[in-house]
Parts: C-alpha cells; structure tokens; sequence
C-alpha cells in the first residue's frame, strides 16, 4: 500500500469537525456543515480533477489489500463514540436552541457520511461479518431497510420510474426527499415478503429481517431515552432524519432525470456507464469513498471503492457531490444547470 492511499483518512475529517464542535460547542456546533458545504466546494473549485484509471495489476492489488477494509471499519467505534459523547452532552449540559441545532445537523452529517455512506459499500460484501458492520452503522439513521431496497430494489431498478432513489426530471430534491423516503421503506418491505415467499417462509419468519430492524431500531430508541431522556431522545430522531436526508440528497444527484429506455419487448436496457452522474472532483471522491465513480458501482456492484473506475461515457457533473448537494438545495438553480444536461431522449 503505498503512502498517498491514506488520503481516505481524510473521510475522518468529517466526524473530527464534529468533535471539535462538541468540545467547544457555541457556533462552533456548526463547524462541521460549514466545512462539509463551505469550506469543501470552494477546494473542489480550486483544485483539479483527476479521471485516471488503475493498471489491472494494480486493481488486483489493491482489491486484495486488508488496509482499505480496515479504513471503512473505522467508522463504526469514531460514530458510536461521537454519539455517545453527544448523548452525554445533550442530557447533562444546557443547549441554547440554536447550539442545539448545530449539534443535530453536525452529527445528521456524520451518520450520513461515515455512517450511511459507508454501510452501503460494506452492504455489498460477501462476508456476513462485514455486512453485520454496515448495518451497525445504518442503525443511528434508523434507516436498516435501506440495506434491502438498496441491494434488492434499487440496484434492479436504478435509473427507472420504478425505482424510488431515482428523481425525476424536473423534480425537486424537496418533493423527492418525500417520494423516495417512504416509497423505499415500502419497496424494503415488499422485497422482504418476496424473499420469504421465495423460501416457502411464512409473514411472521424469524428471518423476517423488515420485523428485527423494527425491533433493533425501537429498542435504540428505548434505550436512549431511558438512559439520557427525552431530550436526548429528540436530538437522536432528529440527527437520524438528517442522517438519511443528507443519504436521499445524495441519491438525488446519483440519478438525476436519467432513464434507461424500453426495448421492444417491453424490458428495460441493462444499466449501463450512461445512467449514473459522476464526478472526478477529487475531495468529494475520498469523503464519500469513491461514490462519485458510481457509474462503475452500478456496473459491477461487488468491486471495492479502492478500485472504482472512470468511464468517458459517463454523465459528469459539472461539479463535485458535495458542491452539488448545496446546488440541489436551490431548485432554480439546480433545474438551470442541469436540466440541459440531462439527455433529451431521456426525458419523458
């Protein structure tokens, strides 16, 4: 492994802001979205793009190379640990609202980034172990469905109307924080009645993972009230919908108005290196794990996001995921330098 591969640390940076907001609290509880939504799209501004491929040797490598792993699993103790300081924090010190606030939308960013984001590349692993990390760390989102719909459901129908993480042409990040939200938490459960159908399992199966992530989640949420209270207890919904709004932002800009066409036969084409927007912006590639390269995550869901790969014929955006999160924020905006770029024949 070589030196400049631990640029990923980076990805730590997101949960060490929080921390220092928690430290010094005030108006420093909001150093982390000013850092992730200020501070990073002005780098992404200034510094270049890089599209560069690895050499097969190289992939094979770095595929095989525990270090990257072992990058992603630290995420899990760094959230917890954070979440159990703010827990702390929140019942025993005295938060003016806004400080509050801050606290909420900091740590939201937190789950969403190093929590969410990174309990998606570990949800497609093989091994059970690491797949039992990934929804540890969807868990403090109170969003564990998300594992079904996303492997089952959305890799099926991405960049489809029948697929809810895929917005519309013309849509608005607002309108689909609503759509998406609960058309997957419904898809999570039709999926999970189908996949027991198909083992001849009854409704009431204990392999009815929809039922345990009711349970887990309801007794995280039990847990922390009776041990911190009601405030902690609100602060915990509240930076776990920031959690998974910042997620359904993201999944906004992944598909944004990008249709694959019907053949004859009524089918869908296969996905293709066409039907993702991607981006070379270098800070957003290393804090989202090279989610940015996602045409590639969609063609081969199995490849690690040490070796993720830039296609020519992928749609770029015109800047980095997280710039384009704050662009999505403001739909004239959005809709003005994106709706020409969406394919006319994908439009309908």
């Amino acid at each position: 492994m070589k030196l400049k591969d631990l640029k990923y640390l980076s990805a730590l940076t997101v949960p060490l802001s929080a921390i220092i907001g928690l430290y010094f609290k005030e108006f420093w509880l909001f150093f982390t979205p000013i850092y992730v939504f200020g501070f990073i799209p002005i780098l992404e501004l200034i510094l270049k793009e890089e599209n560069s491929n690895y050499l097969e040797n190289e992939i094979t490598s770095r595929s095989i190379n525990p270090i990257f792993d072992w990058l992603l699993y630290l995420n899990l103790p760094i959230v917890y640990a954070l979440l159990a300081w703010s827990f702390i924090e929140v019942s025993l010190y005295g938060f003016e609202t806004y400080e509050f606030i801050g606290l909420v939308l900091s740590v939201g960013i937190v789950l969403g980034g190093n929590g969410i984001n990174v309990a998606h590349e570990l949800g497609h692993r093989q091994a059970s172990k690491v797949r039992f990390i990934g929804k540890a760390l969807l868990l403090p989102s109170l969003y564990m469905h998300f594992y079904i719909e996303h492997n089952f459901g959305h890799h099926l129908h991405a960049a489809t109307k029948e697929d809810p993480a895929t917005a519309r042409y013309k849509q608005s990040v607002y309108s689909f924080w609503v759509t998406s939200t609960f058309r997957q938490y419904f898809s999570a459960w039709n999926i999970q009645k189908q996949l027991l159908k198909n083992y001849n399992l009854s409704f009431f199966s204990l392999r009815n993972d929809m039922f345990w992530y009711l349970i887990i989640q309801s007794s995280y949420l039990i847990i922390v009230f009776l041990i911190f209270g009601k405030t902690a207890l609100l602060f915990t919904v509240l930076a776990a919908i920031s959690g998974f709004l910042l997620l359904e932002t993201v999944n906004y800009i992944e598909h944004y108005g990008l249709l694959r066409m019907k053949k004859d036969s009524g089918r869908y084409e296969r996905v293709s290196e066409i039907h993702s927007w991607n981006s070379n912006h270098v800070i957003g590639r290393i804090l989202l794990y090279e989610l940015t390269r996602h045409s590639d995550h969609h063609l081969r869901t199995s490849k690690k996001y040490q070796v993720l790969e830039c296609h020519d014929e992928s749609p770029q955006l015109p800047y980095g995921y997280p710039t384009s999160m704050v662009l999505a924020l403001l739909p004239p905006l959005w809709f003005a330098i994106m709706n020409k770029r969406v394919p006319r024949e994908m439009i309908s």
